[in-house]
């Protein structure tokens, strides 16, 4: 394939790349955007191939191809929506890895340089390794917690924003040794260690209630890491679409601080939010209501106005279904049914309203918190289905609470407020919630899928 074909090929991609940005900004643009998307990458995978030096390139290319493929393939189809969130962490782990090894290949085998050119690409390998390494780290980091496989608790380690300002001025002072000795080994070696520690540390430090945020911010990191290697491949597609993917990542980051009350600067600090202080732990703060199904069924029936808030908990137990069936029993019923979706609900952006749009739930009733929470004074029933932290007084009521500050959905000032858990126990952030002991709520233990099945069948 000749070389002004492929840079053709390059700048469609770009564009329809640009065109799935778009697309997915809307619900009802949403599947056109994938299908843009999915065109572009193909375009740009046949320009890769045919751009690849010399038969063996293809070979190995294909062969590189065939594996990652059918490997990713298989875990796709096992991964439930419910793992989506580390799925996109562990991927974004593999972005920031292959930018190291780019970096590192391109160091070792950068043909013959000198001068200025010489001076610019070491900059791109240096920058490129370290930006991946914290990514790689970070994004590790981001799953384990997500998988539960560590604590969601913050690590609080003692001077932690001075070790954080001490890893970045050592890996710039290691970045002048780097390209005043004209590619010196050990301290890109040494850098990438620091950085390896630095994304740990970054991630870590950072409590569970603020986690969707951080899925985003390692999003936007994973996309900068790409650009980085594109750079050092002279690759100009895939500069264009590390752009896309961190500066889009960056912005909806910072839509998702400004929605939580959240600074922008400290996300990218990390440890943000809690500032390592220690949650309110398990401890009850009055006595709980339980109900029954029935009773829930009976109180939805006599309901004029219903919204239910939906967290991870629906996920977990796949409840989106029969909630569906329940909101339609009620509509025809002539009950107002909304639901209203936390700008950070579930653990993924955007995760609540993909599980709604997956149950056929229509699009037009589910509002975000912006739009919902002035209606809650007059609504008869709240369902509170799976979530906590989102929904928590305390964020407003407590200011030495670690979530304090954080926008809520204001169930609590309902008429009535039902909360479907399995226990007692605390959320994601380890953050007690005073909604739970409130007069106005009842707590419905159990499966979340059978508590709405057996409220359906009484309806």
């Amino acid at each position: 394939m000749s070389e002004g074909l492929i840079q053709a090929s390059y700048i469609v991609a770009a564009l329809l790349f640009i065109m799935s940005l778009a697309g997915l900004s809307k619900q009802n643009t949403a599947m056109a955007g994938n299908t843009y998307g999915v065109a572009g990458m193909a375009i740009a995978l046949i320009a890769t191939i045919g751009g690849a030096a010399g038969g063996g390139g293809i070979v190995l290319t294909l062969l590189a191809m065939a594996i990652g493929g059918a490997i990713g393939a298989k875990l796709a189809l096992k991964v439930e929506m419910t793992e989506m969130p580390e799925l996109v962490a562990i991927l974004h782990s593999f972005v920031g890895l292959a930018a190291v090894l780019v970096g590192y290949n391109s160091y070792l085998d950068h043909g013959v340089m000198e001068g200025v050119l010489l001076t610019i690409h070491l900059g791109e390998v240096f920058i490129g390794v370290f930006i991946g390494a914290v990514t790689f780290t970070g994004s590790i980091v981001a799953f384990a917690k997500l998988r539960g496989l560590i604590k969601s608790t913050p690590l609080a380690l003692p001077h932690r924003h001075k070790l954080n300002l001490a890893a970045v001025v050592v890996s710039l002072l290691l970045m002048k040794w780097f390209v005043g000795a004209d590619g010196a080994l050990f301290p890109l070696i040494l850098m990438t260690l620091i950085a390896l520690a630095f994304g740990w540390h970054l991630v870590a430090s950072i409590g569970g209630a603020d986690m969707p945020v951080v899925v985003s911010m390692l999003n936007s990191y994973s996309g900068w890491a790409a650009a980085a290697a594109g750079f050092m491949l002279a690759n100009d597609l895939l500069i264009v679409t590390g752009a896309l993917v961190g500066s889009s990542g960056a912005i909806l980051s910072y839509i998702m601080c400004k929605a939580m009350n959240r600074s922008f600067i400290s996300v990218i600090a990390g440890g943000f939010g809690t500032d390592g202080a220690a949650p309110t732990g398990d401890e009850e703060v009055g006595e709980h209501r339980e109900t029954s199904a029935e009773d829930v069924a009976e109180m939805l029936k006599d309901a004029t106005s219903v919204i239910i808030t939906p967290g991870y908990g629906m996920a977990v137990a796949q409840a989106q279904y029969p909630v569906y069936e329940m909101t339609e029993a009620l509509r025809k019923r002539g009950v107002t049914v909304r639901f209203g979706i936390h700008p950070v609900a579930g653990r993924l952006p955007g995760h609540m309203n993909v599980l709604l749009a997956e149950a056929k739930v229509p699009y037009d009733i589910v509002l975000e918190m912006d739009e919902i929470n002035e209606d809650f004074p007059e609504t008869d029933v709240v369902l509170v289905i799976g979530a906590n932290d989102t929904v928590n007084p305390a964020a407003l009521e407590d200011p030495s609470s670690p979530i304090a500050g954080m926008p809520v959905l204001e169930v609590w000032k309902a008429k009535n407020v039902v909360v479907f858990k399995r226990s007692m126990n605390t959320g994601y952030a380890g953050v007690q919630n005073p909604l739970f002991f409130k007069e106005n709520t009842g707590m419905l233990f159990g499966d979340a899928k059978d508590s709405v099945e057996k409220i359906f069948k009484a309806i």
